[in-house]
């Protein structure tokens, strides 16, 4: 029941409670490196490079993410060393984060409620897959998680700590990705559609809005942080004034891709699909939220529309790639929680069944995913995902470096027209060229090096007959998978450079 009764009497954590986030913690940690460097963390570390060499970074509006992200990568690589696993471990701790701020909602729905959702989002394949990854989108559920804590806080007792979480949360979604609008705006929206269906049927029991317990000056105390915090990450540390602009600039070109980019253009029911394949407990939280239409306790139905809301204007935009489905997810575990909750009192043995049958069932994909099945590129959460292959190129070189320093000054030519995460993997490597293609008047026409002779070279399968027209030298030959999607991939190595290395085909030279 939606109360204030003993408000601060649950801040302590019980052993349950404990339990879920040392589930959430292994589930996140355990194994944190196994999988390859994904196209997008390379990306992403090849910016934290480029940090060390500028100084801050430097944010611009093309790239659509806050640079919160990067900050915080450049603190864990100086802390771990620049390695997949310092990569990851933000992220990875940021998604714990979420887990733990969902059973702080124990203030508003109680305990029991707090904590299945709180172990339906620790174990759900989505959460704990892009929770070890290190990408944007688990900065985004966590920072939304306090967002609407903050506002149901707000509602219930408006204490400061409340209007504070409302500040730091939204001031975190703008530091993380530009879709803070449409959080932002689907939680007005929800207030919106509640009061207007109360007017049909009314909330049993209704939840009068509290009276502020802060003041006008802790507003603007809380604003006035925000603002510097955000001049600070958006302004490069106060280095870069122009990258303040990218702001509202980011929102021309965000829009551009989300309309017009073919690669990531998915049918409407995506979302439904993948939920209904892996997130059971949401997908039954997402129909449970229909029978809170009728008289239920009004922040429940507030959840369920909000969530119903998230689901519909991301269903609505064109652009989807998986891991966008973790904005959507967490208000359905509150919803689902609150129907098991409610069901309980009338056939408590058959809600409990329901309830360990579905989170079992999604900790099992969820094990299954992250610990067995975690690059096969038949699962659709793994997408755009790098090969284990990818070590046929990587670790003669990695390896070689490592017994011998001046590895480091080798020559290479990836001559691939995508490339990553191969400039972050190998980016301790100082004399690696990256030639793709560019446009010209006659449509695509390479950018290779007129003469290839340096110590390793790369390249796509069907394109090795015409590099071996330039190629000067005699070379060892290793094929190889760079991600899904892509083409096979050829390594060349300079015989006398790396021996020992087993010979597929000899590259001779012409």
């Amino acid at each position: 029941m939606f109360s204030v009764v003993n408000f601060k009497s649950v801040a302590g954590l019980t052993r349950l409670d404990w339990t879920i986030l040392t589930i959430a913690v292994l589930l996140r940690i355990w194994g944190l490196d196994w999988k390859p460097a994904h196209f997008d963390e390379g990306i992403n570390g090849w910016f934290v490079d480029q940090m060390k060499h500028l100084g801050y970074y430097n944010y611009d509006p093309h790239h659509y993410h806050g640079p919160l992200h990067f900050y915080v990568l450049f603190v864990s690589d100086a802390l771990f060393g620049r390695n997949l696993w310092a990569l990851r471990l933000p992220i990875a701790l940021v998604s714990c984060l979420s887990v733990f701020w969902m059973l702080k909602y124990r203030d508003f729905f109680g305990q029991r409620t707090s904590q299945i959702a709180a172990l339906a989002l620790a174990v759900s394949p989505a959460m704990v897959f892009y929770g070890r990854y290190s990408i944007h989108e688990a900065w985004q559920v966590w920072f939304n998680v306090m967002l609407v804590w903050g506002v149901l806080g707000l509602w219930a007792v408006g204490e400061r700590r409340h209007l504070f979480a409302v500040i730091a949360g939204f001031t975190g979604l703008i530091l993380t990705k530009e879709t803070y609008v449409i959080h932002a705006g689907c939680i007005l929206l929800a207030f919106g559609a509640l009061r207007l269906w109360e007017l049909i049927v009314p909330s049993s029991p209704a939840q009068p809005w509290a009276k502020p317990q802060w003041t006008t000056l802790d507003l603007a105390k809380g604003g006035a942080v925000a603002g510097i915090v955000l001049l600070f990450f958006y302004s490069g540390n106060f280095l870069n004034p122009t990258g303040v602009s990218g702001l509202w600039l980011t929102f021309g070109e965000w829009f551009g891709q989300t309309v017009s980019e073919p690669k990531h253009t998915k049918a409407w029911d995506y979302w439904l699909e993948l939920m209904a394949h892996y997130e059971w407990p949401a997908l039954a939280g997402l129909v449970c939220g229909f029978v809170f239409l009728w008289p239920t306790r009004e922040p429940v139905r507030f959840l369920a529309i909000l969530g119903a809301g998230v689901l519909a204007a991301y269903t609505l935009i064109p652009y989807k790639t998986p891991w966008c489905l973790i904005s959507i997810l967490w208000p359905f575990y509150f919803v689902l929680a609150a129907a098991l909750e409610e069901a309980r009192g009338r056939a408590q043995p058959v809600a409990i069944l329901l309830a360990g049958l579905l989170i079992g069932y999604s900790a099992y994909l969820s094990a299954g995913l992250n610990f067995i099945r975690f690059v096969d590129f038949k699962e659709p959460y793994i997408y755009v995902q790098t090969s284990p292959e990818i070590a046929r190129l990587t670790e003669p070189l990695l390896e070689s470096a490592r017994r011998d320093p001046t590895y480091y000054d080798v020559s290479g030519a990836i001559l691939l027209e995508s490339y990553y995460p191969l400039p972050w993997t190998l980016g301790d490597f100082s004399r690696i060229g990256y030639f793709g293609a560019h446009e010209t008047g006659e449509g695509k026409t390479d950018n290779w090096p007129l003469t290839l002779d340096q110590d390793f070279i790369v390249i796509e399968k069907d394109k090795v007959d015409e590099m071996l027209t330039r190629l000067r030298g005699d070379y060892l030959e290793r094929e190889f998978e760079l991600r899904d999607g892509m083409k096979t991939c050829v390594a060349f190595f300079r015989r006398d450079k790396f021996p020992g290395l087993e010979t597929i085909k000899k590259a001779e030279a012409p």
